[in-house]
């Protein structure tokens, strides 16, 4: 723990921001330089969200459980600033790259936008309340692994009988395994965060603009994913539906 902690330095943003982007540029120049240049992209930003997604929720996890004082209105440790600057480099690597492949997807980038707000203000200006957004991150970052196997397995799905297979098969898990983490888990949080700062627990520690900001971010964050999730619910039944009817003919 102390060796992780002691890269707490002005030195751990871009140590980090360093490893994402090699990670990111051996995935689109070595493993997937024979894919289509069209999937490139999206596969090499899928290989850096693998490497920030689990390791971001189980070293959020230890952040918060290694701090006696945790709390919405704690003061930051040091290994929680760690996670933050960890998290924010890979935003910053993903932001880049759908700034330079997708610079129309306007959703996903406003997304990573708030994201760095909440995430960089937590860290940089105000030094509290890492206990909020790194259990938010948690929660966020939980079905990471399975949504980038979903998503690299979708991809691949019509021209690949065995990507297919995968993809008909992590469905219904990762959807109901969603469903529960942004449908139930993280509005709950929220509101006991809503609870916590609008009773002044924070007052002169954390300034009302900013913890308003960040709820407004994670509210809108939750009700895209609620409307994404639920989206992909109505398509899967009804392809379900589909393919029960031509078994029937």
């Amino acid at each position: 723990m102390t060796t992780i902690v002691s890269l707490q330095s002005s030195f751990a943003l871009p140590f980090f921001f360093f490893i994402f982007l090699a990670i990111y540029l051996t995935g689109y120049l070595v493993l997937f330089r024979n894919h289509s240049p069209k999937i490139r992209p999206e596969f090499s930003s899928c290989l850096i969200s693998l490497f920030h997604g689990t390791p971001a929720a189980l070293l959020g996890a230890a952040a918060i459980l290694s701090d006696g004082h945790r709390g919405f209105a704690a003061p930051n440790t040091a290994f929680q600033k760690l996670v933050l600057d960890f998290s924010t480099a890979y935003f910053l690597m993903d932001l880049l790259h759908y700034v330079v492949f997708y610079p129309r997807d306007v959703l996903f980038i406003a997304h990573h936008v708030a994201t760095l707000f909440v995430v960089v203000t937590c860290r940089h200006v105000v030094s509290h309340g890492a206990f909020s957004v790194l259990a938010l991150l948690v929660l966020a970052e939980a079905t990471s692994a399975c949504q980038n196997a979903w998503t690299i397995a979708g991809a691949q799905r019509r021209e690949d009988p065995f990507a297919a297979r995968v993809y008909d098969a992590l469905s219904p898990p990762f959807y109901a395994v969603y469903s529960v983490v942004r449908g139930f888990f993280g509005p709950y949080f929220v509101y006991q965060m809503v609870v916590f700062y609008a009773s002044g627990g924070a007052r002169g520690l954390v300034p009302a603009w900013i913890w308003v900001s960040w709820v407004m971010v994670v509210v809108m964050a939750i009700g895209v994913s609620i409307m994404w999730i639920s989206n992909l619910w109505i398509q899967f039944y009804r392809e379900r539906t589909r393919k029960l009817e031509e078994k029937i003919r």
